[in-house]
């Protein structure tokens, strides 16, 4: 689909315009971290950036896992108490998809999460809850929203690849970076630590230690991607330099 260039109610003096991005972005509505598509303000003194899913959102979203709500486009959270995302468990901020009858919220991103992600042989599934060993992060089972391989083998908490992402663009996400300019810090984050903790836990079973970190690695891949509200391959691929630091 090709995107043209639009007004948006969060930035009514400059038109934005569709882009893609390999270095990451804070997004201006829901100030959450995005990468790959995008729409950047033309203004040449700006620097205003919205995903896409943010700059063109649905007012009225449904999701699978609540059935009985249905999610209002938000420009702000509602009242005046912190409300954290249900599928990630980060704080709600900016943009938000509220269910005013449940009080469930979900980031823009988090709300338009693919049910599966799949490319060749690498397939997994979004689940609510798995009752199962993790392999990044905490090691802790039914944690937010997951991301499961259709083998069984390999389980990724939203949650933790959301922390994941904060600690490493701590910049981003807090809004300054090493530099003054809020946006400069392109670095992207480093999972080969964390990969090769899962394949030392793997050793001595059969030898495929190395294999079972790479298929990891590449499933990571994509639910960074999409996370970051881009699950495309191209994006992952971008993302996947991430293996190489």
């Amino acid at each position: 689909m090709k995107y043209s260039e639009i007004s948006h109610f969060s930035h009514p003096h400059h038109t934005l315009k569709p882009q893609h991005t390999e270095a990451p972005f804070k997004c201006d509505g829901c100030r959450e971290v995005g990468i790959g598509s995008s729409y950047k303000c033309g203004g040449a003194a700006c620097d205003f950036d919205l995903h896409t899913h943010c700059a063109i959102p649905s007012p009225t979203v449904v999701h699978p896992f609540y059935t009985m709500c249905s999610f209002q486009f938000l420009s702000r959270p509602p009242g005046t108490e912190a409300r954290y995302c249900n599928a990630c468990e980060k704080r709600v901020t900016g943009f938000v998809y509220h269910c005013r009858t449940c009080g469930f919220d979900l980031h823009p991103c988090c709300a338009k999460l693919p049910m599966v992600l799949a490319d060749g042989d690498t397939k997994l599934h979004l689940y609510s809850k798995v009752n199962a060993p993790f392999v990044i992060r905490c090691g802790r089972k039914g944690r937010s929203w997951s991301y499961r391989s259709t083998c069984l083998k390999y389980n990724f908490h939203v949650a933790c690849v959301k922390e994941m992402l904060v600690d490493s663009w701590h910049g981003l996400y807090d809004g300054c970076s090493y530099t003054g300019s809020r946006k400069s810090d392109t670095r992207i984050p480093s999972l080969k630590a964390t990969l090769e903790t899962h394949s030392n836990h793997t050793k001595g079973k059969s030898g495929k230690a190395q294999k079972c970190c790479e298929v990891a690695g590449l499933a990571l891949q994509f639910v960074v991607s999409a996370v970051l509200g881009d699950p495309t391959s191209l994006i992952a691929g971008v993302v996947g330099t991430l293996m190489s630091k």
